[in-house]
């Protein structure tokens, strides 16, 4: 569904909004005390064209995200209408990271073709809120921060409606967590219809045994069940273990992203 991405570029931006915002010139300055790349990087939501005038907004840019120190950094996205933009940071030596594949489903393939059962026979829990242990298990396995982030780190998962997905191993422990984001309805892009899963992460000694398949059979249908006809999911292209998952729950490639970071210095990763 490659026709829905320009759609999808702002329900992403929704399910996952950063704690502060700006807009100039058409782009969408995020910020979030730098905890991940999403929510501290520009989102060019109208690229532009004139080179002068991607410079001007270029420079504002470099001054909103300095005053923050924070890296300048862009989520761009694929796409003819992204190479004049491509072409303005590749002469400012902009580098390129964290290539990020965007999955699209239709809910016409059944939620549990091709995800495997997990070897437990615990009961997925679903939560209308991020749980301690859920944001300890996910802050493990995919935060980029000590535990001083956190907060900030749960203000940008709860800063959209969503629900919350764990499985506990044989011992009680969790072992995997994924969110259904549920970004609400504009009345101009039909959001309501579309659902994002993110925050999938599995306990690295529970690996392949199946809890990562069942957290997101049932995230699935929870989307179903609420009417969202399509779900989005993002995974890093060299992520190639959860790649065949997706690929077996009926996931396909709608487009793609990747970063452009000002310096090459250290920042926050992950899709």
């Amino acid at each position: 569904m490659p026709e829905l991405v320009p759609q999808l570029e702002r329900l992403m931006d929704a399910a996952w909004p950063a704690t502060e915002r700006d807009e100039a010139g058409g782009w969408v300055l995020r910020a979030a005390s730098g905890v991940t790349q999403r929510a501290n990087s520009v989102w060019p939501r109208e690229p532009g064209e004139d080179p002068e005038a991607l410079r001007r907004s270029l420079a504002e840019a470099r001054r909103w995200y300095r005053e923050r120190r924070l890296p300048l950094i862009f989520q761009v996205f694929e796409g003819p209408g992204y190479a004049p933009l491509n072409a303005v940071l590749d002469a400012e030596g902009f580098t390129r990271q964290s290539e990020t594949l965007i999955l699209t489903r239709e809910h016409s393939v059944s939620a549990a073709d091709g995800v495997a059962e997990a070897a437990s026979a615990s009961e997925v829990e679903v939560l209308d809120h991020a749980s301690e242990e859920w944001l300890r298990l996910w802050w493990s396995v995919d935060g980029r921060g000590g535990v001083e982030s956190l907060p900030v780190a749960r203000a940008i998962l709860e800063g959209c409606p969503s629900l919350y997905a764990l499985v506990r191993d044989e011992h009680g422990e969790p072992a995997a967590v994924g969110r259904l984001a549920l970004p609400a309805d504009d009345g101009d892009f039909g959001a309501a219809t579309a659902a994002g899963i993110y925050g999938m992460a599995t306990r690295p000694d529970a690996r392949r045994s199946g809890y990562a398949g069942r957290v997101l059979r049932t995230l699935l249908r929870e989307a179903e069940a609420r009417g969202r006809r399509e779900c989005w999911l993002l995974v890093t292209a060299a992520n190639t273990a959860a790649r065949e998952l997706y690929a077996r729950a009926g996931f396909s490639l709608a487009g793609s992203y990747l970063y452009r970071q000002d310096r090459p210095r250290r920042a926050p990763t992950g899709c």
